[in-house]
């Protein structure tokens, strides 16, 4: 399967690096249907919708499998849902809180969880309405995540059949506000080694809960400040078995925040954070235990349980194994967090395009008319491949969301390393997805010029709202080096139980094998490589080649980080972390490596599997500018190490802009296919404004 055809383009040299298509020798044809021509420009749409029958082909791949569930969300969406401009803090909480209840009247928390439970089972269609919040308010998406995501999925997937049925329908109802107390002020990202304690009191059949330092303070945790009544806390179990002190790892317990009054209850301190950088619906608090006694049901006992005279058993003998395993139940707040933070970056990007179309600086000196924004390179440099990315990330959110729904109903069917291969394709999407966000956001902002700046036209907002993404569900920088551990270490199951110095000497003469031996046994590889049409391997427009660069390039790093960690065999743990340490750079490279891959492999499979010929050519299209700007913005370790000539990259340049400026002409087109409810563009500078130097309306 190649994306383009052989057809020869204007520029010789570039067709022949790079292999242009016939599309590209056409770069200002086949445009939306109301359009502004401009010499040397390409063609751009300047008004009205796109091509409706083209958006809809598109959006039908970007919905996937739950698309029934999008509409349905969709449809249920109103204006109110925005995030609220000019409220102070307690107002937006009470809103945010009003928001939340609709959602619960709605049915729609119902989603997540097991019909034994009260719920319809559908992880799929939970996940998918959740993603859709991202449009809207970024405060009610986090506040029901934490509700019914961490809060309630703790109690759904840690606790036993008799405490799921006592608290899930309140729960889901919420009658009954909860919080997820994981993080600590100290601790961060190292959960393993919480503070917190959790000490069983034989005589009294009690969990005595402890914060025994300042730094074991939960912090950050949401619903804590105002609405928690009760808290999800993480914390080391501790029993005392013939005066002896046994820490089984971090577990899990139920501890009541506050009465029914709303009254903290004694022991419990709580600190309200106040005002954050975003997010202000969402109460988020501090909560500190001085020795808080539950009864022994208060652990949530799925891994681990204590009996009446102490004594502590798990299924799970290994500590560091059973933690893995509890977090891994847990994965839905990644899944979540990326697919709402990829649906506000949609958002953004549809805001700046949109914009971009109807916004005119300085005069054609042919025609003496306005230029719209978008007839400039630069602009359509520095949107489009965002856009271009968008359509990845989708794809890919889709992918690892069916995955996970699988996982659920039949978890039987996943082995250790398929069900940790799972876990570490959320832990880097959410990475990913969210750091791309992130830099999409702001680029809109900054395309959209003193426009975005307003508060008004929403883009500021958002990118308030969705800065924390990249902290919180597991930094961005820690997840992202977990999944270049879980490379390293072949995804071997024993991962869980190794210290630092024992994850370095593990097995790294093998993982370049790893990555050549499951990429070249899926299908995709196999059709992708029949279909080359350039045994050179200098196509980069071939999608062969291009799987082939990327898996390449991942490969490489993983070599070289290994290569470097050997040297940390034998040593003791202080030189081990020193090796380890040099060679996090590496690590986290070879991590982002290898979610490029997977994301464009996820994409790929996306483009075959398009059944509408237009819809399958415009995304080709989308597919190449995707991996044209992963080499764009890695050019230097292309260069560096042989994988592509200096005449290559000036090619894949070339053929970068020339994509840019035919993507640019479907631009609208593009972004109609992102579904955003046609609500949120009702905005000032999309609708005049004030602005008096966007397109005349007569123009057109």
């Amino acid at each position: 399967m190649t994306s383009q055809n052989d057809a020869p383009h204007a520029d010789s040299a570039a067709a022949t690096e790079v292999g242009a298509s016939a599309a590209d020798a056409a770069a200002s044809g086949a445009a939306d249907a109301a359009s502004s021509v401009h010499p040397n420009f390409g063609r751009i749409t300047t008004s009205g919708r796109g091509n409706a029958e083209l958006s809809a082909a598109l959006q039908k791949v970007l919905d996937g499998a739950w698309s029934d569930t999008r509409a349905e969300t969709r449809a249920a969406m109103t204006r109110d849902m925005v995030n609220p401009l000019g409220l102070t803090m307690e107002e937006q909480r009470a809103h945010t809180l009003t928001q939340l209840q609709r959602l619960a009247e709605s049915g729609m928390p119902r989603l997540g969880f097991r019909e034994e439970d009260g719920g319809t089972g559908d992880t799929g269609a939970a996940l998918t309405s959740f993603e859709l919040l991202g449009h809207l308010d970024l405060s009610v998406m986090v506040k029901a995540g934490v509700q019914w995501g961490l809060f309630g999925g703790a109690i759904a997937n840690l606790g036993d059949a008799e405490t799921r049925k006592k608290f899930l329908p309140s729960v889901m109802s919420l009658d009954l506000l909860g919080c997820f107390a994981m993080t600590e002020i100290g601790q961060g990202s190292d959960v393993q080694n919480l503070e917190t304690t959790a000490t069983f009191d034989a005589e009294t059949g009690e969990f005595v809960v402890n914060t025994p330092t300042p730094s074991a303070e939960k912090a950050y945790i949401g619903n804590a400040a105002r609405d928690g009544r009760l808290a999800a806390v993480f914390a080391q179990l501790v029993t005392v078995e013939n005066g002896e002190e046994l820490r089984h790892g971090v577990h899990c317990l139920l501890v009541p925040i506050r009465d029914e009054a709303g009254d903290v209850m004694p022991g419990v301190t709580i600190t309200d954070h106040g005002h954050k950088g975003g997010l202000l619906g969402v109460d988020n608090g501090r909560i500190r235990f001085d020795e808080v006694r539950v009864p022994r049901e208060a652990l949530l006992n799925r891994f681990g349980s204590v009996d009446e005279q102490g004594r502590y058993s798990s299924p799970i003998d290994s500590v560091g194994a059973r933690f893995f395993t509890m977090l891994g139940t847990l994965i839905r707040g990644r899944v979540s967090v990326g697919a709402a933070s990829g649906a506000s970056a949609r958002t953004a990007l549809a805001l700046a395009v949109r914009y971009s179309l109807i916004r005119r600086q300085f005069d054609h000196p042919e025609t003496g008319k306005g230029i719209p924004l978008l007839e400039y390179r630069e602009h359509q440099r520095r949107l489009m491949p965002l856009v271009a990315r968008a359509y990845a990330y989708a794809c890919a959110q889709n992918a690892i969301v069916a995955e996970l729904a699988e996982f659920e109903e039949n978890p039987d069917a996943f082995d250790e390393v398929r069900r940790r291969e799972m876990e570490t394709h959320a832990a880097g999407i959410k990475a990913t997805v969210t750091s791309f966000a992130n830099d999409s956001i702001t680029e809109a902002r900054l395309a959209c010029g003193g426009a975005g700046y307003m508060a008004e036209n929403l883009l500021t907002e958002m990118r308030k709202d969705c800065d924390v993404f990249s902290t919180f569900e597991g930094d961005n920088v820690v997840l992202t080096q977990l999944v270049g551990k879980e490379l390293m270490s072949a995804y071997a199951a024993e991962f869980g139980d190794m210290d630092q110095r024992e994850t370095v000497a593990f097995a790294f003469n093998t993982v370049a094998d790893v990555v050549q031996e499951k990429a070249r046994t899926s299908t995709l590889w196999q059709k992708l490589v029949d279909a080359v049409t350039d045994r050179e391997h200098t196509d980069i427009l071939d999608r062969g080649n291009q799987l082939e660069l990327l898996v390449d390039r991942e490969e490489h790093l993983l070599e070289t980080v290994a290569r470097r960690l050997r040297k940390a065999q034998g040593q003791d743990g202080s030189a081990a972390f020193k090796v380890f340490n040099s060679a996090q750079d590496h690590l986290l490279q070879a991590g982002r490596a290898h979610m490029d891959s997977w994301v464009f492999s996820r994409f790929a499979e996306a483009v075959d599997a398009c059944e509408d010929p237009e819809a399958k050519e415009v995304l080709g299209m989308l597919c190449d500018l995707y991996v044209l700007d992963i080499v764009d913005r890695d050019k230097g370790w292309f260069l560096e190490h042989n994988r592509l000539t200096t005449e290559r990259t000036k090619a894949a340049t070339a053929a970068y802009n020339r994509l840019c400026t035919k993507l640019a002409g479907r631009a609208r087109t593009l972004v109609d296919a992102f579904a955003v409810p046609e609500f949120v563009f009702e905005v000032p500078m999309l609708n005049g404004g004030g602005v008096d130097s966007i397109a005349d309306p007569t123009d057109a």
